[in-house]
């Protein structure tokens, strides 16, 4: 998909142009989460400098309750919040993608939709990695005929090298090249989402579809040491979040502590305590909840969340609340600029990796999850371990928290940094060290990308690692001050671009199976 990017611009389209086809395209060649059936966040500085973001993230259909996913006592029933029809939300990346190159692309809709359409209709050779996942999803689909027709030859297994076509896809790209928003949203397209949904128990009707519309944010802003940092604002808890953490950061000596040491780590997990705290009691769809945006981003609400921090001790997340004053891990992100300074961070997901694993019939649509990212119950987590409050209450055509995080870096309104990342309640830390190990540490963006990196969300009270990453050395203090810790496997995949005096140097994260491209 890196390589269709390239293309775009080597065609003479802008950053914008080439993040549509890359869109695109990654619905093809990266089912696990890119997708037509799913929604996402994008931030972009148009040349002249002016940073605007738009929310494609999915809605609650209007028949939806917030009791919906409760059995009979009241407990959270998972299967159906995450592998039943009634686990989708209506898809906003068609309505994202074509909003998005309406109001900045050059290039016309045909000629950015065709390296998918053509990838889709022609197949590609799957990669090892590709062909493992999709060998180990098998089992799962074997009572979901559209999805077994979609990811096997004839119910037989792809093998790497095999190429992959998928012809219900391309049908379904060319109707969105020919006909634009209508192609998805109306239509046989349409016909076959909602009769698929009706027959199965899902909630997407038309009303649902021709009611959908991405919504364009300002951005949420703010400073670090002299650079602007802009990214989303809710339903993302990505840009509050990320710039609460830094605010706190801001008043600590981050460059002088050693990448991976004790000291730091136990300063970013007791800043990353106390925004996901916040997170869980504050943050929802701004359109549908009051969230007290101004004040959360506020340096002196930071300075007053960590005056119980101690550098030696580890708070503990019981004690730890939402702060007070008077009154979904499978996703993709890439990161675009272009010669005239435009710059793209767009993220993108269905929410569990290939989603619900529903495929509509005769579309070869892979349909999200992300009703499980709503806050089905109080006292139930999702399948990132996150809670939520009546902020992220389930309510018809409302737009369901996020963690996504796509982000732009500037500096003397100059282009620095654009990066994001998948990983579901992780992205937001992954996002936080990357711009930490630049900005603070100085380090190159291959350096940056690679490091290692832990996580902590306020609850479960527990630091996660990468597995074989931090030193006996570094483990026993951070446990002599309290903390427990777990290693797992890898946080984040942050594909990032680094801008450094007119050069652009662009990095895939090691982690995972993406490329930089570029001309």
């Amino acid at each position: 998909a890196s390589a269709v990017g390239a293309q775009i611009l080597k065609a003479g389209g802008n950053a914008v142009d080439a993040a549509v086809a890359v869109g695109f395209a990654l619905a093809v060649t990266y089912p696990e989460a890119g997708n037509l059936g799913g929604g996402g966040f994008a931030v972009v500085r148009a040349p002249d400098g002016a940073v605007v973001t738009l929310d494609h993230r999915e809605r609650a259909p209007f028949g939806a309750t917030q009791d919906m996913f409760l059995d009979a006592a009241g407990r959270l029933d998972s299967t159906l919040s995450l592998e039943s029809h009634l686990a989708s939300g209506t898809p906003g990346s068609v309505d994202g993608l074509l909003v998005l190159h309406e109001r900045f692309g050059k290039l016309s809709r045909e000629t950015v939709l065709a390296p998918a359409i053509a990838l889709a209709r022609n197949g590609f050779a799957l990669s090892e990695t590709l062909a493992g996942r999709i060998q180990e999803l098998l089992p799962e689909l074997r009572h979901r005929p559209a999805s077994l027709e979609k990811f096997s030859a004839g119910g037989k297994a792809y093998k790497a090298g095999d190429t992959w076509p998928q012809p219900d896809l391309a049908k379904t790209l060319q109707a969105i090249s020919d006909e634009g928003r209508a192609g998805f949203y109306s239509g046989w397209v349409a016909k076959a989402i909602t009769h698929e949904m009706a027959q199965q128990g899902g909630l997407i009707r038309q009303t649902d579809l021709d009611a959908y519309e991405s919504v364009w944010r300002d951005p949420i802003h703010g400073r670090y040491r002299g650079f602007d940092v802009y990214s989303m604002a809710p339903p993302s808890s990505g840009g509050i979040l990320l710039t609460q953490m830094l605010n706190m950061l801001s008043a600590y000596p981050v460059g002088q502590l050693q990448p991976g040491s004790a000291d730091l780590i136990h300063l970013m997990t007791e800043v990353e305590r106390r925004a996901y705290a916040d997170r869980t009691e504050h943050l929802g769809d701004s359109d549908f909840y009051p969230v007290p945006i101004q004040k959360l981003i506020d340096p002196r609400y930071a300075k007053a969340r960590m005056e119980s921090y101690t550098p030696n001790k580890a708070s503990l997340s019981s004690a730890i609340r939402h702060g007070v004053w008077q009154e979904s891990e499978q996703t993709t992100h890439y990161s675009v600029i272009d010669g005239d300074g435009m710059m793209v961070a767009l993220t993108t997901t269905l929410n569990s990796s290939f989603g619900n694993k529903w495929v509509i019939p005769g579309t070869g649509i892979l349909m999200n999850n992300e009703m499980d990212d709503f806050a089905a119950s109080t006292t139930e987590a999702n399948q990132y371990g996150l809670l939520g409050n009546t902020a992220n209450a389930i309510a018809p055509g409302k737009r369901m928290l996020s963690s996504m995080s796509p982000t732009l870096v500037l500096k003397d309104n100059q282009p620095v940094l654009i990066t994001g990342s998948p990983g579901g309640a992780t992205i937001i830390t992954t996002v936080l060290q990357v711009i930490l190990n630049v900005v603070d540490h100085g380090q190159s963006l291959v350096d940056a990308v690679a490091a290692p990196r832990v996580h902590h969300q306020w609850q479960p009270d527990v630091i996660d690692f990468e597995a074989g990453r931090l030193s006996d050395a570094v483990i026993a203090d951070l446990e002599a001050r309290g903390h427990t810790l777990q290693a797992r496997g890898v946080i984040g995949v942050a594909n990032s671009i680094l801008v450094t005096e007119g050069q652009f140097e662009g990095v895939a994260d090691p982690r995972d199976m993406g490329a930089a491209a570029g001309f």
